[in-house]
This record gives C-alpha cells, structure tokens and sequence, in this order.
C-alpha cells in the first residue's frame, strides 16, 4: 500500500486505493434546451437573439448542461457531492478546477437530445510547495444523434488548506503583448449567477464567510470554468466567424471578486490563438491555446 501523509488538516492519502477509481464511469442524458443559453447569455452581458432549434452551442457552453443533480442529503460540507461516489475520495479539503483539453469534433445544437459518458481516466500524485497535490483526470465524451461531439478532458486537483500566515505563492508573469484585452469586474451576483446556471454548490463562489474563515481565502473564488468561458468570448468578440476546434486551458492562479481581471489574447497563426487570464496585480491567472478550423479565423474587411 502506497500511503502518503497529506497535511495537517487531511488523512493519509492512500494512493492505491484512489487509483483503483481509474476506468469507473457514469452516463447521463439532456436536451440542448435554449432557456440555459439564454440564461448565460444575460449573464456575460451579450446582446444574443433568441436560440432557436438547430442553432449552434457556442464552445464550452455544453457545460450548462449534465448538471450535478446529487440529493441535498448528499452534500459535504464544502458544497460539493460527497466523496467516494463517481469521483475517489480524496482526503484534501481544497478542490480546484485545474484546467481542460477540449476537442470539438462538431457542433452542438439547440433541441438535440445529447448522452454524456464520463470516466475516471488517471489519478495521480504530486508532492508541491505546500504538500501533496492529488489530479483527477476525468474524460467526458458527449454525443448527439449518435455523432460524438465534444471530447472534454478536465482536472480536478486536491491540496491541503493552507497553514495560519502562510505566504501566498509567487506569481508568474503573462505575456507581454496581447492583441485584444477586455477588463471583467467579478462580483457577487456574477459568480451567484454562473453557480446557479451550472448548479455548482461550491461555497467558495457564493459564500463569502465559508471562502475566508475556512478556506483561507480573501474573498469569492471566480469559477475556473467562468474565466475559460470569458476567454473564448473574447474570441468569439473579434474573431466572430472563426469556429473553434480545440481548446486547453489551465488554472495558474486563483482569481477573487476583491478586484478587477483581465482577459486577453493574441494570433500567433493562422489556426492559433493564445488566451490569458491577468490578475488586478499583473499575474497569471490562467493560460490557454485555441485551435481554429482552416480559413474560418479571418478577419472580415
């Protein structure tokens, strides 16, 4: 048995056992409805018509859809489903979108009918500044009509909390140039908002006491999945005729409601476009790389 001590405030981590939840999978079924859409549409601030059927999901706006639909009696203490169920129970109370690769093989449709099938792909460990990090590599394939649709693989990492007056880690720089930049001010009705549209329960986005007193943080947390979303609309905003095929993201750096961020990016080709999240302080705060479809990335005269 490989057992790892995981922090003062967690158990032991018994990696054997958490590795044993590679290859468990779930499914589930939805309707590409377009009230969602709309929803988050008013959210983003964007002036969109009304969906209508066959229109086409924006990229990662499936996400709006196989929602989190577990019991009341079924919540932890953080918000989230309790462990042990589709995903291994990790015994670190921090839990972390850390980021995604995307592959969109073609689009998603309002009125479809879409099946999701969901596995436990890797579990691993890593030793970092602060103690042990545990990743969660979960694949999640979602198909309509029988077509598959968005591969979508997502990493969920668990840490320890972190230790009275520790020191917040160092920052990385981003890049320095950007072609496009857009500023976003995060507050609480944004974040309440985007946890409703998604149904997401954890308590770090909406419940300022739980966010600072427990988990140490100096205000709400902005949804990883939000500030990846607020990326590609930058994106769609100047490249309005591109289609996305591919797009990978990963979380450098928590962003808090306490302060203005920004979203920018820049072609680096033809079918490539890099995207970044900027702390109010100047740091990164997440990367990402978007992958256009061949002559759809132009910009019109």
């Amino acid at each position: 048995m490989s057992t790892v001590p995981a922090g003062p405030a967690a158990l032991p981590l018994d990696l054997d056992a958490l590795r044993t939840w590679i290859g468990r999978r779930e499914t589930a079924d939805d309707i590409a409805t377009p009230v969602p859409l709309q929803a988050l549409a008013a959210t983003l601030d964007r002036n969109d018509p009304v969906p209508r059927t066959g229109d086409r999901v924006p990229p990662c706006w499936h996400w709006l859809y196989f929602l989190p639909l577990h019991r009341q009696s079924d919540i932890g203490a953080d918000g989230h489903a309790q462990r042990g169920g589709f995903l291994p129970p990790v015994p670190l109370p921090r839990r972390m979108w850390a980021g995604s690769r995307l592959t969109f093989h073609r689009p998603l449709q309002v009125g479809q009918a879409l099946h999701r099938q969901s596995t436990i792909a890797d579990v691993r460990l890593r030793q970092g500044r602060t103690g042990a990090l545990v990743f969660v590599a979960v694949r999640h394939d979602v198909h309509a009509e029988g077509s598959l649709c968005v591969s979508d693989e997502h990493t969920i990492v668990y840490r320890d909390l972190p230790a009275p007056g520790e020191p917040a880690p160092e920052g990385l720089p981003p890049p320095l140039h950007a072609d496009w930049e857009h500023q976003v001010r995060p507050d609480d009705v944004l974040l309440f908002r985007y946890s409703a549209l998604t149904f997401n329960g954890h308590r770090i986005h909406y419940d300022r006491r739980y966010a600072m007193a427990v988990e140490g943080y100096p205000g709400l947390v902005v949804h990883g999945p939000l500030i990846a979303t607020l990326l590609l609309e930058l994106l769609r905003s100047r490249l309005p005729h591109a289609t996305v095929r591919g797009f990978e993201f990963r979380a450098v750096r928590p962003v808090f409601d306490t302060a203005p961020f920004s979203v920018c990016g820049r072609r680096l080709g033809a079918s490539t476009v890099q995207l970044w999240a900027r702390t109010a302080d100047g740091f990164l705060a997440m990367e990402a790389v978007a992958t256009l479809a061949p002559d759809t990335g132009h910009i019109p005269c």
